[in-house]
């Protein structure tokens, strides 16, 4: 049969910016039809989408992929083979929840179809191995199957997903949306920052307490070193002084390597300070978004108001235009009455004077 649409719907395309990988860009100016399509005679799924004669998605579904909602009317998955992110505006909560059941639905079919696949080509792949030559045989993955490798390491994937998800801006259709988006930003934002300086704090407090622990190990360094050179001086090179010696550079050694520990401890800390700054400096901006679009929430609702005041002075005027016309027309037609009577009359006097 070839390859058949299977569900169809309508959003708004994004993709992510390959250059920052943090900002969305529209590949659609407008809504277009987002399809999933089944290939029967490959066995696989695809998510196509086709502004005009252009194909701005053309995804292959792999069990490793997954459809994120990051709002309510806005859902994401990363395509390896694409090495870019998708990113779908829909119009409603309803859409983008059938959108991601369908794609949970599909992926599964797809991890299915793999290992159907791959029991087959070891099925296959068995009396080769026990033929007369002997030859080892590399093993057979579903990657190997398609000719691809669809594998992406954790910390990719991990990063590509949660930049996007940071970034990702459901498709404004009014101002309000735009007010409740930002709303649900800031309301994240706050979250996070909350967390991030509850553990700021822990982590200032350890921080101390490691300063304290490395002076302390410093101390009892230079204390065994005092204690080797003592020991070296008074006994000389005996066997017993030496034991000991030795003793006390592993000790020495372990408090250096706990010394090196510590203080990659506190670099990892120091970045995550520079994170929560930065994420401070997102909420600031993500608020002053807010308050503007507030102030232009009320200049269009005062607009409204006086267009509305205007509309209705116009239908007052109107009515009573109307009456006046009303009136006027009665009054001509008392005058064409009139007149029609009086020319009667003066048909009626010429008849009898020619009479």
């Amino acid at each position: 049969m070839g390859e058949q649409p299977i569900f169809s719907t309508r959003a708004h395309v994004f993709q992510i910016d390959p250059n920052t990988k943090k900002n969305w860009v529209p590949t659609s100016k407008h809504a277009v039809t987002v399809s999933y399509f089944y290939d029967s005679t490959r066995n696989v799924y695809r998510i196509i989408s086709l502004d005009g004669s252009k194909a701005i998605i053309n995804s292959t579904i792999t069990p490793n992929m997954t459809f994120t909602k990051t709002s309510h009317k806005f859902g994401q998955w990363a395509d390896s083979r694409a090495n870019t992110v998708y990113g779908l505006g829909f119009s409603s909560e309803g859409h983008l929840s059938k959108f991601a059941d369908k794609f949970a639905e599909f992926k599964e079919a797809a991890r299915l179809a793999k290992e159907k696949s791959q029991e087959k080509m070891e099925l296959t792949s068995t009396p080769s191995q026990e033929s007369a030559t002997g030859d080892l045989q590399s093993p057979v993955t579903p990657e190997s199957i398609n000719g691809t490798d669809d594998r992406v390491t954790p910390d990719a994937a991990f990063n590509a997903e949660s930049r996007a998800e940071i970034n990702a801006v459901p498709f404004p259709h009014s101002s309000t949306s735009i007010t409740k988006h930002w709303e649900a930003e800031l309301a994240a934002l706050k979250g996070n920052n909350a967390k991030l300086t509850a553990a700021l704090l822990e982590s200032t407090a350890n921080v101390k307490q490691w300063k304290q622990q490395l002076a302390a190990y410093q101390e009892e360094a230079e204390r065994l070193h005092k204690r080797v050179t003592e020991l070296e001086c008074v006994s000389g090179q005996t066997a017993g002084v030496k034991t000991q010696k030795t003793e006390l550079n592993q000790t020495i050694e372990e408090l250096e390597a706990e010394l090196r520990a510590k203080e990659e401890e506190l670099e990892k800390l120091k970045e995550e300070v520079e994170k929560a700054n930065q994420l401070q400096t997102q909420k600031d901006s993500l608020t002053h978004k807010l308050q503007e679009t507030e102030l232009r929430n009320s200049d269009l609702e005062s607009q409204l108001a006086d267009l509305e005041q205007r509309l209705e002075n116009s239908q007052l005027e109107s009515e009573s235009f109307r009456k006046s016309l009303r009136s006027l027309l009665e009054l001509l037609d008392g005058k064409i009455f009139e007149l029609t009577e009086l020319r009667d009359s003066l048909a009626k006097l010429m008849e009898g004077d020619s009479s």
